[in-house]
């Protein structure tokens, strides 16, 4: 018998699931559960369902019968309630007080209802003993409401072994000839957000070409098909919410009958986004011929008549109403420019939709599901003094790149209508366009989501999950945490989506799922793939494409831009591996859940930096400039070949999905421009060290980086050809503790030598001196010269653990603290799988009071370090781009500001200055943080003598998030990502 092992309690647990999961075990169980059997010996249990019962519960019985199948060959027999004879082995799924059978058995007192009773959503699943004569036991699966009674049978289906994602990424499922259902009588908790779902947009590159052409040709465009596939995935990951796609291209949702009918045959609740009043889509509804412009100064009334039509025609259907009043195409409204009269426009705007609401449903105003989202420019309309009425669910926005830019204060904690979300995964916008692939940390989503229910936001969860394919794993997360958000924290958020895969793939890959995903993220965190052609969009007239650059990735600063393409290589080999050892079933959804995303990635970045380094080596001469040509030439053609074969995948059931193309003006996805070089017929021989730019004017000799005794770091030069032929070197060091890895080759273009320092042998001293010569068999000779800072005192394990200044610079990670001080409010938290070093350090909950800085008790994180030099010093302080938490913060006091975010940078007991996290959208400081995830801010302090000192990071507004920290003392070099950390770490 094909039979589980695993308790689903502890699988749940151990997959970061949501506890309702937890109620069905297969092949075991607690002493108390009850065997039941779906599947035994080519019988299977009789499912009944009651016919006045919803939709939903049908189309839900239908799913499951067919789910059953799916694992076992043998669909479940589904049978209406009749007055004939019920089979012994029954499962009666229904929702209460409209199924007779489960009725009759709460009536009897055999069927305890009394914890779903009135609830939201909720369900109740127990084997029932002789529920009546001639039946021995039946499953009962009961919902308060009917989306309560499809979840719960959902979930078994979960259990048995079919995932939600089954169609959408073609998880496999593993055969099973019979199924035995160890069951626990489980009753579930409401979801923690009452509205739960997502948004189609930006479907015209991927959505919309897959649907036109591949899915619903007939239709020619999206339409019920499409939407009943979407419609039947939110249900089962327990979603309940739907935005449909709005672009113009698409066919506006409400223009096809049959769409409202499909979603509310899965017990979908239809809403429209924050450009979209009252369920209209005015970017393709809108006919300016027939109904006028769409401006509410001239035609108000006009624009109340089509919005009122629309609620006539969707009344009959389960609905949230969105209160808006934005421009076509969602821009900004016509309108004065008077803040005062935008103020009135709107609040007549919205008062008229609200009355249009009461008047078709015959409903007070606050029994009606209203929603308002203040984005772009209509939260400084809100702010600027907006009268909302207070049952209204005010729904906030991110700033499109995953910071929420406001959340309720308290005085907006007090409403009725309470708050929500509306998160992206996928942005169309400036600065620049996110929308091939979700590279959005999880850490990072529920560090941003969880303070924003905290803080209210139970109503109204939506995603902006763009063309839904390639933000599969952020749907299924961010829908996990909506409806069960206490059962996630930093301690197991990084690690969800390992435990995601290996649900579907495998236990065994569970280590390499956890390295891939986490080194995945990392990456991306600090420049998502779109952004590496390091372009604006829309910045001008003049040029409105992306005009692409060189990145910041230094390739002789700090091995920032090496580093990142040795770890892209690594993951991808990885997935390679699995991909290649993976039985045939798994490979289709293994290669849409992670192969494609991290080789798209990692072929992407290889021909951008592999671009930039092919120009930069032109500039030296090189000969392996045209290799370096080919290599990104065949990384962009490898680009094309995985992305075609995506399409491909399962005899082109997803062709036309995917692109690299998305956007109207982004061009990362291009060919860089590349250079090729004419060589001199004989070699030449040229050295480039470490730490070297190649900048005119400068200097006129090699040197290496200063070796420092407390780091023991070891440096590189680079020997290269500036000729054809093969160039032959040699390589000696001017004393004995200068080691070298190899001291002679031969190499048509360049060979990579590493120097390091016998510190058994080299002199004490400040300022050492070497020099490592190196020379051509046609007599060229270069000089590197080799400095060591190896001083007498003090000792190197005098400064174990402290952070050491090393070429001028001290570098700090923040999760490596000496100290941290706290108190009952703010306790420190540390984050991993986030930030520039990997792990980031949150000062406190963000929904914690505020501190004052310049307190001696203040709560904060200490970092001993020690220099060499006294003077100013610039402190460069890397922290997450959050926002304030509302506008509504309490008074500020003498002397202070609370309309920014702040905390505190100190050394020692020195002055305490006070940098923000938070900037104004669209500002050019919040455009360079959100594209770095990292805002910095330089602080110069000062340090009175040389020695061991301590810096602080002190808590004034809760919730920052500190990624690293840099002392600059003159040495910075120019990076992205800074210098990696310099802490001792003494051998014991």
């Amino acid at each position: 018998m094909a039979i589980l092992r695993n308790v689903l309690c502890g699988l749940a647990m151990a997959c970061c699931v949501p506890v309702a999961f937890a109620q069905v075990t297969l092949g075991g169980g607690s002493p108390k559960a009850v065997c039941f059997d779906l599947v035994q010996a080519g019988k299977s249990a009789a499912l009944y369902y009651d016919k006045q019962d919803f939709e939903v519960v049908k189309k839900t019985v239908r799913l499951f019968s067919n789910d059953v199948k799916l694992v076992t060959g043998q669909a479940i027999e589904v049978m209406e309630l009749t007055t004939g004879k019920i089979r012994n082995n029954s499962i009666f799924v229904g929702t209460l007080g409209y199924n007779a059978l489960i009725d009759q058995l709460v009536a009897k007192k055999k069927l305890d209802i009394s914890q779903i009773k009135g609830k939201w959503e909720n369900y109740s699943i127990q084997v029932v003993r002789n529920p009546f004569p001639g039946v021995g036991k039946a499953l009962v699966i009961v919902g308060s409401d009917r989306r309560g009674t499809a979840y719960g049978l959902l979930s078994v289906s979960e259990a048995i072994g079919v995932s939600p994602w089954y169609w959408w990424a073609d998880v496999p499922i593993t055969p099973k000839k019979e199924l035995w259902l160890h069951v626990d009588n489980y009753v579930s908790k409401e979801p923690t957000v009452k509205y739960r779902g997502l948004f189609i947009n930006d479907e015209d590159w991927g959505l919309l070409r897959w649907a036109k052409n591949t899915f619903e040709k007939e239709r020619g465009n999206i339409g019920p098909r499409t939407y009943a596939k979407v419609c039947e995935l939110l249900l089962r990951l327990k979603g309940n919410y739907l935005c449909p796609a709005m672009h113009e291209a698409s066919t506006a949702f409400n223009k096809i009958p049959e769409n409202k009918l499909v979603a509310d045959s899965f017990g979908i609740v239809m809403g429209s986004v924050h450009c979209e009043p009252l369920l209209f889509n005015n970017a393709s509804e809108w006919d300016k011929k027939t109904m006028g412009e769409w401006d509410y100064d001239t035609n108000q009334e006009g624009i109340n008549k089509v919005l009122k039509q629309r609620v006539v025609q969707n009344s009959a259907y389960e609905n949230v109403y969105t209160l808006a009043l934005r421009g076509l195409h969602d821009k900004a409204m016509a309108g004065s420019s008077d803040m005062k009269q935008r103020v009135k426009m709107l609040g007549d705007a919205l008062a008229a939709q609200r009355q249009i609401l009461i008047d078709v449903l015959g409903k007070p105003g606050d029994e009606i599901p209203q929603a308002f989202t203040p984005y772009k420019e209509v939260l400084d309309v809100y702010s600027a003094g907006l009268d909302l009425p207070d049952d209204v669910t005010i729904i906030w926005p991110d700033d499109n790149y995953g910071y929420m830019k406001r959340l309720s204060s308290p005085r907006e904690q007090k409403r009725s209508g309470r708050s929500g979300v509306y998160y992206h995964a996928s942005y169309l916008g400036k600065p620049h366009d996110y929308l091939w692939m979700n590279t959005t940390p999880p850490a990072l989503m529920y560090e941003e989501l969880r303070k924003a229910y905290d803080t209210t936001a139970d109503r109204i969860w939506l995603l902006n999950v763009g063309d839904i394919k390639s933000c599969e794993f952020a749907l299924d997360l961010f829908l996990a945490m909506a409806y069960d958000i206490d059962s996630f924290s930093y301690d197991n958020i990084a690690t969800y989506q390992a435990r995601w895969l290996s649900k579907m793939f495998g236990n065994q890959y569970y280590n390499d799922f956890l390295d891939i995903t986490n080194t995945f993220f990392h990456l991306a965190y600090s420049r998502k793939p779109e952004f590496m052609g390091w372009g604006y969009q829309w910045a001008s007239n003049k040029h409105g494409k992306e005009q692409n650059t060189d990145t910041d990735f230094s390739f002789t600063n700090y091995r920032e831009a090496e580093t990142r393409l040795q770890e892209y290589s690594r993951i991808a080999q990885s997935v390679e591996n699995i991909l290649q050892q993976m039985p045939e079933e798994q490979k289709a959804a293994f290669y849409q859940l992670l192969y494609y995303p991290v080789r798209g990635c990692e072929l992407l970045n290889r021909m951008v930096l592999g671009g930039q380094k092919n120009r930069w080596y032109a500039n030296q001469k090189r000969a392996a400039t045209n290799l370096l040509a080919n290599e990104v030439k065949q990384c962009y053609d490898s680009l094309q070949v995985i992305t075609d074969g995506y399409n491909s995948l399962l005899g082109g059931k997803w062709n036309h999905i995917m692109t690299t193309k998305q956007g109207f003006a982004a061009s990362y996805f291009e060919m860089p421009k590349l250079e090729t070089l004419n060589l001199p017929v004989t070699p030449s021989l040229a050295v480039l060290a470490e730490g070297e730019d190649i900048v005119a004017g400068v200097k006129s000799f090699h040197n290496l980086p200063a070796f420092n005794t407390y780091l023991h770091k070891s440096y590189y030069f680079d020997v290269f050809n500036q000729g054809g032929g093969i160039l032959q070197w040699d390589a000696s060091s001017s004393n004995e503790w200068i080691v070298i890895d190899k001291a002679s080759g031969r190499t048509a273009t360049e060979e990579r030598i590493h120097v390091s320092v016998d510190w058994n042998k080299v002199p004490v001293g400040d300022r050492v001196l070497g020099s490592i010569e190196v020379r051509s068999a046609n007599r060229e000779k270069e000089v590197i010269y080799v400095s060591v800072f190896n001083p007498a005192l003090p000792a190197v394990s005098a400064l174990d653990t402290l952070f050491v200044e090393d070429n001028g610079v001290v570098s700090i990670d923040a999760a490596g603290f000496h100290r941290k001080v706290e108190n009952k409010d703010i306790q420190i938290q540390l984050i991993p799988n986030l930030g520039f070093e990997n792990t980031a350090v949150q000062l406190g909950n963000p929904v914690a009071p505020a501190q004052r800085t310049g307190s001696s008790v203040v709560p904060r994180v200490e970092y001993d370090f020690y220099t060499f030099r006294q003077g100013s010093v610039d402190v460069y302080t890397y922290v997450l781009p959050t926002f304030t938490l509302s506008a509504d913060k309490d008074y500020a006091g003498h002397e202070a500001t609370n309309i920014e975010t702040r905390y505190g940078v100190c050394i020692d007991e020195g002055a305490v200055m006070n940098p923000s996290t938070s900037s104004f959208e669209y500002a050019q400081t919040w455009y360079e943080s959100v594209l770095k995830n990292c805002r910095i801010n330089k602080t110069t302090l000062h340090i009175d003598k040389p020695g061991k000192h301590t810096l602080k990071i002190l808590c004034g507004d809760a919730g920052t998030v500190l990624q690293k920290v840099v002392l600059d003392f003159g040495g910075m070099k120019r990076s992205y990502l800074g210098p990696q950390p310099t802490k001792v770490k003494v051998q014991h």
